[in-house]
């Protein structure tokens, strides 16, 4: 089972907006996807979404077996904010002993509050998600600023990430989010996680969602497919 956080600023997006691409990863790597409908700030701030996709996570968990799946085998992913969210959850469910994960999938995540990146300020303007944007999305999804700074957050805050699920990270050569996308599997990997990061060159944020037109889009998808079959026949 892939436990899925789907993207937008934590303030737009929902079930249908990310239904394509979670049916697209669920024929392709040939697993159950469980995607999860979070309520939305501002009308529910952080850390709100956050306790939402925890305890998603372990519904999913606790009620494997009625739902025919297997336990040992759960998998986290999202992109943009549920990228986010699903670094969180896998914080998460190391701090509060559960549920055990065994794959990460972190799809051009937001893992710092921090708009002044040299990718940030590369690609502030131009490529579908801005600086300004983003900025929006933030004040949106926080009560107080001081709350940027929180690993639940900001997750590339957080003082350890060892011991975390093995990751598979991707980001967008024009996109803002990719130099913190790129720190945090830095990150995993000096922490002693096993991670495999790919930035997809001219690609931009929420490129892989467009299947239908791009070609990188559906060799992400192979590539998420790819990593979620190794880790599910891997397991715990």
């Amino acid at each position: 089972m892939l436990v899925y956080y789907h993207g937008g600023g934590w303030v737009i997006g929902d079930l249908y907006t990310h239904d394509g691409l979670c049916r697209s990863i669920t024929n392709a790597a040939r697993c159950a996807v469980a995607s999860v409908d979070y309520r939305l700030a501002p009308e529910s701030k952080y850390p709100v979404p956050v306790e939402d996709s925890y305890g998603a996570l372990r519904w999913v968990a606790a009620n494997a077996a009625r739902l025919a799946l297997d336990p040992r085998r759960v998998a986290v992913g999202g992109d943009s904010a549920g990228g986010n969210l699903a670094t969180v959850m896998a914080l998460m469910a190391q701090e509060r002993r559960g549920p055990a994960l065994v794959h990460q999938v972190l799809i051009y995540p937001v893992t710092d509050h921090d708009l002044d990146t040299a990718s940030y300020l590369e690609n502030a303007t131009g490529y579908v998600l801005t600086r300004e944007g983003m900025r929006w999305f933030w004040t949106h999804y926080l009560a107080r600023e001081a709350q940027g700074r929180e690993p639940h957050a900001s997750p590339l805050r957080a003082a350890s990430l060892a011991g975390l699920p093995p990751a598979l990270v991707i980001t967008a050569e024009h996109d803002p989010l990719r130099d913190e996308g790129e720190a945090y599997a830095a990150r995993l990997r000096d922490a002693g996680v096993p991670v495999t990061l790919t930035r997809y060159p001219g690609m931009f944020h929420g490129f892989v969602r467009m299947t239908r037109i791009l070609d990188k889009a559906r060799t992400a998808l192979d590539e998420i497919a790819g990593s979620l079959q190794k880790a599910f026949a891997t397991g715990p």
